[in-house]
């Protein structure tokens, strides 16, 4: 397991928050648009039950120019 597995949907927008992204809209049936206004980044998020997985994640942290590290 990785350092970003394990990962819950609720784990993953509260630290999203952190980095100032707000919900912005609902997209498919499962999926959520993130924005953040000052770097005017958007970013999406499958909000499935279960872990993320660590690839999912990975792709969301690069659409939010989000080091692994820094998560």
């Amino acid at each position: 397991m990785g350092r970003l597995s394990g990962f819950r949907y609720r784990e993953i927008v509260k630290k999203l928050k952190t980095f100032g992204f707000v919900f912005d809209r609902q997209a498919a049936v499962s999926h959520e648009i993130w924005y953040n206004p000052d770097r005017n980044l958007y970013t999406t998020i499958p909000n499935h039950s279960g872990d993320m997985p660590e690839g999912t994640l990975r792709a969301i942290l690069k659409q939010a120019e989000i080091r692994p590290e820094d998560f």
